[in-house]
């Protein structure tokens, strides 16, 4: 597992053979049943997780009960609630797993150490909440100014993955459609592309 991790690293910063043996001292392994929670709302997250192999989401549920999908989280992620992470604020989100999962733990005190101790990874980490901020505000502004047909095949090009692991209704959650809006509109590409 803990070579997945140094992948993802060592494609944004360089590691020596020293940092990794270091980094590896951080981490704790766990594993997660398909459907099993890794977070509940109203808990406190105490860890930032990497996703080493398998599939989890990251969502909270309306006040009617919908559930309104946050993240996918897949081999490479780094997936948490972010607030109550860095906070101590009970966590908004819910974390679970939609196949059997591999992870990597971080609990904050290891990740203040690690940033400490092998600084290459206070720039790593740096980088990852750049690009996280940039991915937000892109799927801000799709939501915004993109129709539901344009949001879907924006995240067929964008993640593929996705329509092969994620079921539909996980999908349209996360688009902010319904279910049937995007049977819908699958059926009208495919008319399209007859």
């Amino acid at each position: 597992m803990i070579n997945v991790l140094f992948s993802h690293i060592e494609e944004k910063v360089s590691l020596s053979n020293e940092d990794k043996v270091l980094i590896a001292g951080f981490f704790s392994p766990k594993k997660l049943r398909k459907r099993q929670y890794l977070l509940q709302e109203g808990e406190i997250c105490k860890n930032l997780v990497f996703v080493a192999k398998g599939l989890l989401r990251t969502y909270n549920i309306g006040e009617k009960g919908s559930e309104h999908m946050s993240i996918f989280g897949w081999e490479g992620w780094w997936l948490s609630d972010f607030n109550s992470f860095l906070t101590g604020q009970p966590a908004v989100f819910n974390i679970d797993a939609i196949e059997d999962s591999e992870l990597l733990m971080l609990s904050r005190n290891d990740y203040e150490a690690l940033t400490l101790a092998i600084p290459v990874m206070d720039r790593y980490f740096r980088i990852l909440y750049q690009n996280s901020l940039v991915t937000k505000e892109r799927r801000l502004m799709s939501t915004i100014t993109h129709s539901a047909e344009e949001r879907y095949l924006q995240l067929l090009e964008s993640s593929p993955q996705m329509a092969e692991r994620i079921p539909q209704n996980l999908i349209a959650s996360y688009l902010g459609i319904a279910p049937e809006t995007l049977s819908r509109i699958k059926k009208n590409l495919l008319s399209k592309n007859r």
